[in-house]
Order: C-alpha cells, then sequence, then structure tokens
C-alpha cells in the first residue's frame, strides 16, 4: 500500500508569505511536493467561498499564510483573514469536516525557514487525517 500524499492548496500574500516561499526555495529547503502555491495579493483576498469550493471539490487541506499582524501592506487585511478562517473552520466542523483540513499562519518574507516549517508540519497533519471525505464524491 503506498502512503497518502494529500493535496494541499497553500494562499499565500505577494507581499510575504510569497516572498518568505521564494527565500525557502532559493535557500534550497526541502519541501513538500505536493502543495500548490496561489499568490494572492493579501490574505484578506482569499475569501471563504476559495476555502468551501476547494474543501468541496476534495482538496484534502487549505493553507492561508499571510504578513504577520500589524505588519499588512493593506493596513489591516490579515486583521480580515484573521476573523474570517476560524468561521471557516466552524463550518467546515458543523458539516462533519475536520477543522484541521484548514491553517492560517503569518510568513514574513524573511521567514523562509518558517514557511518550509508550516507547509510540512500541516501536510504531515492533514497526512494523518487522511484523504478528505469529499475526495471520492468530487473525483
Amino acid at each position: 500500500m503506498t502512503e497518502f500524499k494529500p493535496t494541499i492548496l497553500a494562499f499565500c500574500c505577494n507581499w510575504c508569505s510569497y516572498a518568505g516561499a521564494d527565500l525557502a526555495g532559493v535557500s534550497r529547503l526541502q519541501m513538500p511536493t505536493n502543495v500548490h502555491v496561489v499568490r494572492v495579493m493579501c490574505s484578506a483576498s482569499v475569501k471563504p467561498e476559495y476555502v468551501m469550493k476547494a474543501i468541496s471539490q476534495g482538496i484534502d487541506g487549505v493553507l492561508v499564510l499571510g504578513c504577520h499582524i500589524g505588519d499588512c501592506h493593506y493596513m489591516t487585511g490579515n486583521h480580515r483573514t484573521a476573523k474570517r478562517i476560524p468561521v471557516v473552520q466552524k463550518i467546515l466542523k458543523d458539516v462533519g469536516i475536520d477543522e484541521k483540513r484548514v491553517r492560517l499562519d503569518w510568513v514574513s518574507a524573511a521567514e523562509g525557514e518558517k514557511f518550509q516549517k508550516v507547509i510540512t508540519e500541516f501536510v504531515d497533519e492533514v497526512a494523518k487525517l487522511g484523504p478528505n471525505p469529499l475526495r471520492e464524491v468530487a473525483f
């Protein structure tokens, strides 16, 4: 039997976490290959519907990474995200999907090692949860 490798979608803000991902790459840090990064201008531009649609279509986990609180290039975008993601997690839990399939974290442009650590931990955590129960329906 082959080991389950979850499909992860990572939304990264352009100014901090995407630059942190770039730093991790140019630093040649080892990272899981099953993380698909989507660059967004701000973590606040990740609408709850995007996360719900990804999960409903069988994505095993969604990671939203933004600038640290107080460092958002759009002033309070990450504050909005910090309020939205727990609501998304609660909705998932209410419909029977483990809320740990969605994670929010903060990674700055200078934190390539933190980016590597966050995605590696998230991939491991989602792998322990197993395939998204909606995967069979979606695929």
